[in-house]
C-alpha cells in the first residue's frame, strides 16, 4: 500500500468510525426508549438490558453500514477537495480511479463484511431478540418453530402449520392431530389452506382421517368442505411466527422456499427474502460508488452540514424505494430476483450518470 492510499484511508477510517458509532448510538438510543415501558413493566434484570443491548448492534451496524459508507466518501472526499488535496493528486498523474480505489476497495470488503453476518451471526441475534422482547417480556404464547413450520399444542391436540401469514389471516398446510389421554391418534384433519373469517378459521377443503383407539389402523377417509376449524388461536397469535424470516440466513431460507413449493405452497415472500440476504450486502458498494460524484461535483464549496444532509436524503430515499420495490415482489407484481435488487441497480446507473457528469 503507497502513502497516498494510507492517506486516504486513515481520513476514510477515522469518519467512518464516527459516523457508524453516531448512526447505532442514535438507533439505540430511540429503540430502547420506545420498548423501555416493556423492560420496567416486566421487571427485566440486568441480564436482559444486557442481552438487548448486545443483541441489537449486528442487526443495526448493517443497517446504518451504508448510510454511514456514503456519508463517509462525501465528507472524505469533500474535505479533501474543499482543502485542494484532489486537484494536488489529479495534477500530479494521478488519475480520478485512483484516488478513490481505495475507498471502493474498503468499501467491497464491507460488503463482504455484512454478507457473513447475515449469514452466521444476524440471524442469532434477532432470534435472541424475538426471543427476549415477544416471548420474555411480552407473555406472548411460544410457537415452536421448526424447519420454517409451526407447531403447538392445544388440550388434546396437537397443530402444525407449514405456513402463516397473518397480515392476509391466512394459514397454509394446516394438520390437526387429536389424541387421546394415552397419546394414541385418533383422528387427523387435513386442509391446504384456512382463512380468517367473521371470528374462526374457515377451510374450504377438509381431509379427515380416523383411526382405530387400540391398534392405530387407518379406519376411514372422508373429505368435506366448507368446515370451520377451532385451532385455538387468533391471527395475531401467529404474528411472531411469520415474520420471523429475519431469524433465518439464506441457505435456510433457500430450504425453506424449496420445500413450501413442493409442497405447493406459496413462497414468494420467502424467496424475495432469500434474495435479498444477497443484494442488501452490496449496498454499501452502491453507496460509496454514489457518493463519489456528489462530493466532487461540490468540490471547495462542500462542508460538513451539507455533506451529512445530502447523505441523510439519499439514505431516505434508497430505504424508502427498496420497501417499495419489496412490497411489489412480496405481492407478486415483480419477480422476485428483480425486486431484491432493483434499488440497487437503479441507483448504481444514477451514480454513473452523476460520475460521467463531473467535469474533468
Amino acid at each position: 500500500m503507497n502513502l497516498i492510499n494510507r492517506f486516504l484511508l486513515k481520513h476514510f477510517l477515522r469518519i467512518l468510525l464516527l459516523s457508524c458509532t453516531a448512526f447505532i448510538g442514535i438507533y439505540l438510543l430511540i429503540d430502547f426508549f420506545e420498548k423501555i415501558s416493556d423492560f420496567i413493566d416486566h421487571k427485566a434484570s440486568l441480564a436482559d438490558y444486557a442481552s438487548y443491548l448486545l443483541n441489537s448492534i449486528p442487526p443495526i451496524f448493517i443497517q446504518i453500514l451504508p448510510l454511514a459508507i456514503l456519508m463517509t466518501v462525501v465528507l472524505t472526499l469533500g474535505g479533501l477537495g474543499r482543502t485542494n488535496e484532489v486537484t494536488a493528486m489529479r495534477a500530479c498523474g494521478i488519475s480520478l480511479w485512483k484516488v478513490v480505489q481505495p475507498f471502493m476497495g474498503l468499501a467491497l470488503g464491507m460488503s463482504l463484511f455484512v454478507l457473513l453476518l447475515n449469514e452466521f451471526i444476524v440471524p442469532y441475534n434477532a432470534q435472541a431478540l424475538n426471543q427476549l422482547l415477544e416471548i420474555k417480556l411480552k407473555g406472548k404464547q411460544q410457537l415452536t418453530l421448526t424447519r420454517g413450520e409451526i407447531w403447538y399444542r392445544d388440550q388434546q391436540r396437537i397443530i402444525n402449520v407449514t405456513l402463516a401469514n397473518p397480515q392476509q389471516l391466512l394459514l397454509q398446510g394446516v394438520t390437526i392431530f387429536t389424541v387421546d389421554e394415552q397419546a394414541q391418534l385418533t383422528t387427523r384433519l387435513e386442509s391446504p389452506r384456512v382463512r380468517y373469517h367473521d371470528g374462526g378459521w374457515q377451510a374450504d377443503t377438509l381431509t379427515e382421517r380416523v383411526f382405530d383407539q387400540r391398534t392405530g389402523d387407518l379406519l376411514e377417509t372422508r373429505t368435506l368442505s366448507r368446515r370451520v376449524l377451532e385451532l385455538g388461536r387468533t391471527p395475531d397469535d401467529f404474528v411472531l411466527p411469520e415474520g420471523r424470516n429475519n431469524e433465518l440466513n439464506y441457505q435456510q431460507l433457500s430450504k425453506l422456499v424449496d420445500k413450501l413449493e413442493q409442497e405447493g405452497l406459496d413462497a414468494t415472500r420467502q424467496r424475495v427474502d432469500m434474495h435479498g440476504r444477497l443484494a442488501t450486502p452490496f449496498t454499501c458498494l452502491i453507496m460509496a460508488f454514489l457518493g463519489v460524484p456528489f462530493a466532487l461535483q461540490k468540490g471547495r464549496r462542500s462542508n460538513i452540514a451539507l455533506g451529512i444532509g445530502l447523505s441523510l436524503g439519499i439514505g431516505v430515499v434508497y430505504f424508502i424505494l427498496q420497501s417499495l420495490i419489496a412490497a411489489f415482489g412480496y405481492s407478486g407484481a415483480l419477480p422476485p430476483l428483480l425486486a431484491a435488487w432493483t434499488t440497487n441497480l437503479i441507483f448504481l446507473l444514477f451514480g454513473v450518470w452523476l460520475l460521467l457528469s463531473v467535469k474533468e
